[in-house]
């Protein structure tokens, strides 16, 4: 199997660069001034962009790896476009690590009339649903003017499970933007295209992790998009002080229009409800009071033993990281930093003190079963109910004349 050259990978030539090995592809000034900037990061985007290519995205990775968006900020609009892409796929790479990106400067707006081209449109984002469902809306421009619309419904734990593909003219795209990104808990966010690609690379990635088959249509889409899968594990960093006065609040985020209709999967929905008819039907002389008591005890002790898995702690905490920034990007601070704090406790512990969003997620499954209980004595019935309110958080693939995802944008 041939070996890869380091120039074909910006890690490896960073590596070599820092290692001090010869690289004779490279004027022997350039790969002096490279050696420099990767060991001192720089923000000053002619000292890269001076770089033969290769080297460029190699200092570029390094500033990636050290925490340090400033020199990515700054090629983000390199007249480069090799730099420029790489830089914004950077970004999202740092944005989803939690590090702070500052909003790009606009001093260069005025000269894009001078363009070629019209102006590209952005995509658009859904937050999570409590089954880890989202859609991505991308726009691809069309021969004479037109643009397609491309809406991927994808899972944080399948990947990519179908698609819609509709034609517009950008007047019409614009309004459903508009439409879309228009507040009420379900609205979806502006994201810049390039990591909309990303965001749809690593989906399809999770398809081929998972072996779940690709819709119709999403290798075409792919193609046209000039999307390749790839596997990009979230990482979540270690937690840091603030994290356990933060997340003694993480019970408020089911207050937060968007994470109202998160429940626990349909199989701990049912539990739930046998749990509670077994309490409510067991011949113990208990006061409603202490019958009452028992019951929360017994959902608590359900929601601490589900979260005791690692897998469910980790799958809840990427879900968490990434209601972080869509908060963020709604001008939800304080619930954005609430939401980190709880991601990076249930992704590294500790265990201790239990976590309270897990609690309050099934106190809300509780209310559900409690209130849809129409015969409290018939453990048929409660089951029976507790199935048909999970089954529709499910979302359930049955066909529907229409159906909608999170965002509002309909869905075949």
């Amino acid at each position: 199997m041939p070996t890869k050259s380091p120039q074909a990978d910006p890690r490896m030539l960073l590596d070599a660069l820092r290692a001090g090995e010869p690289l004779s592809d490279f004027p022997a000034d350039a790969v002096r001034h490279a050696r420099t900037l990767a060991a001192e990061p720089t923000s000053v985007p002619a000292d890269v962009e001076s770089l033969p290519e290769p080297l460029a995205l190699a200092v570029l990775e390094g500033s990636v790896l050290a925490g340090q968006p400033a020199l990515a900020e700054a090629l983000a609009g390199s007249k480069n476009k090799a730099l420029a892409k790489a830089a914004k796929k950077a970004l999202y790479r740092l944005r989803s690590r939690g590090v702070a990106i500052s909003e790009p400067a606009r001093p260069s707006e005025p000269s894009r009339p001078l363009l070629s081209g019209p102006e590209p449109l952005p995509a658009l984002l859904t937050s999570i649903d409590g089954t880890g469902e989202r859609v991505i809306e991308i726009a691809r421009p069309l021969r004479g003017g037109g643009v397609e619309a491309i809406q991927f419904l994808y899972s944080d734990e399948h990947g990519v499970t179908r698609l819609q593909v509709t034609e517009l003219n950008r007047g019409e795209y614009r309004r459903v933007v508009k439409q879309a990104t228009h507040p009420s808990p379900d609205a979806a966010v502006e994201i810049p295209h390039a990591e909309a690609l990303e965001r749809l690379a690593a989906a399809v990635g999770l398809n081929l992790r998972t072996h779940t088959a690709f819709p119709q249509g999403l290798e075409a889409a792919l193609r046209h998009l000039g999307v390749q899968p790839r596997d990009v594990p979230l990482g979540i960093p270690a937690p840091e002080p603030e994290d356990e006065r933060l997340a003694n609040e993480a019970h408020k985020l089911h207050e937060e229009p968007e994470m109202r209709g998160w429940l626990p999967p349909l199989a701990e929905l049912e539990r739930l409800a046998f749990k509670v008819n077994e309490l409510e039907s067991s011949p113990l002389a208990l006061t409603p009071a202490q019958r009452n008591e028992e019951i929360i005890q017994a959902t608590h002790t359900q929601a601490h033993a589900f979260f005791a898995a690692p897998e469910v702690r980790q799958l809840y905490a990427s879900r968490l990281w990434e209601m972080a920034l869509h908060f963020e990007r709604l001008g939800k601070e304080h619930p954005a930093q609430v939401a980190r704090a709880e991601a990076r406790r249930l992704a590294h512990g500790p265990t201790e003190p239990p976590s309270r969003f897990a609690e309050r997620l099934y106190e809300k499954a509780l209310l559900v079963t409690m209130a849809e209980r129409v015969a409290p004595g018939e453990r048929e019935q409660a089951e029976a109910q507790a199935r048909a309110r999970a089954a529709q958080q499910a979302r359930s693939t049955t066909p529907e004349s229409e159906r909608r995802s999170p965002g509002g944008i309909i869905l075949p």
